[in-house]
């Protein structure tokens, strides 16, 4: 199960008691107190990890404390320190305030970490308490309570390519032709319900993370269709691939869902049209493709160099788009 959202109660662990004791030992004759102090309660920390793909762990559990501090011992002995937290997220995990939306902490790189409860401090035994004025302090504190917060965790995967385009619009035949990964394909809309990701090596020994993100249509910013549930895994990305269905089936224009999708984009955050693109016309092996095709290319004001005709079924093109690919990441 992918999971990129979730929400958090956390708590820090509580601080150990300091106690009240005394010595008592033959060899002493006037004893004195010896009541250690408790230990620290455990922190809670976030860790960007490589090693994990989705949130799906924090899936159902809504509460994970840390372990408290132990109390002090007899013979000035200090509690044990509780065991911090330590909660693997995946790289491009935004960790906010759940209340407010305030961004806490964007964990970016591998090991890369972030305190967000600490633990309380523990309380103090009567040996703390001794001095030349009090020399028997009958007296302790409680450790102190551990912080609490309520966080939302949201994954924006890390992609160098993020593939958009219509739902059936052979986005995931695609980046399987690519990237030599099983991904669902059938011949209905919303295939794809999460982003699919996978590595595409290229002529001269790049290596590109693509993102197929499930399919956009008209009116996702009004929440039709997936909406733009996914649209997040795509702000990372370094270039956009508009995936297009050139085959002229049940009349689509692809020059016409160019255009919806970058009003769709610019609805949600119109940075992300700002970002290097090349338009991919897919389909291209169906019969009447190339009227469609033609079609486009009379519509298309822009630089023809940034648009590919391929067919991802068959893999003609590729070779082509992989090449112009890796021409823009060496640029980077």
């Amino acid at each position: 199960m992918f999971i990129d959202r979730v929400a958090l109660k956390l708590c820090a662990g509580k601080g150990g008691d300091g106690i009240i004791a005394w010595r008592r030992e033959k060899s002493v004759p006037k004893g004195g107190p010896a009541g250690g102090d408790g230990g620290k309660g455990g922190n809670v920390v976030v860790v960007a990890s490589e090693n994990v793909s989705s949130l799906e762990w924090f899936h159902q559990r809504h509460l994970l404390k840390a372990e408290n501090g132990e109390p002090g011992g007899g013979s000035c002995c200090h509690g044990a320190n509780g065991e911090g937290l330590r909660l693997l997220v995946p790289c491009g995990t935004v960790i906010k305030e759940r209340a407010t939306k305030e961004v806490l902490c964007d964990l970016v790189a591998h090991g890369e970490e972030y305190i967000l409860c600490r633990g309380g401090k523990g309380g103090r035994g009567n040996t703390s308490f001794k001095s030349p004025t009090n020399r028997a302090p009958y007296k302790f504190t409680h450790g102190k309570e551990g912080e609490e917060c309520e966080v939302e965790l949201e994954l924006k995967l890390i992609a160098e390519v993020g593939l958009v385009g219509f739902p059936n619009a052979g986005k995931s035949t695609l980046i399987s032709s690519l990237a030599a990964v099983r991904v669902k394909i059938a011949a209905y809309p919303f295939t794809t319900r999460y982003p699919n990701l996978g590595y595409v090596h290229l002529p001269k020994g790049s290596r590109l993370l693509f993102a197929d993100i499930p399919g956009i249509i008209q009116g996702a910013h009004k929440n039709r269709g997936l909406g733009f549930e996914f649209l997040r895994h795509i702000e990372r990305t370094h270039f956009l691939l508009f995936v297009l269905d050139a085959s002229g089936i049940e009349e689509r224009n692809p020059y016409e869902d160019l255009v919806i999708l970058r009003e769709e984009l610019a609805e949600y955050n119109p940075d992300l049209l700002e970002k290097p693109h090349l338009v991919v016309l897919n389909k291209s092996d169906v019969d009447d493709s190339d009227i469609v095709i033609d079609c486009f290319f009379d519509e298309y004001k822009e630089d023809p160099s940034t648009v590919f005709v391929i067919s991802a079924l068959h893999g003609s093109g590729l070779t082509e788009l992989k090449e112009r690919l890796e021409e823009l990441w060496l640029k980077v």
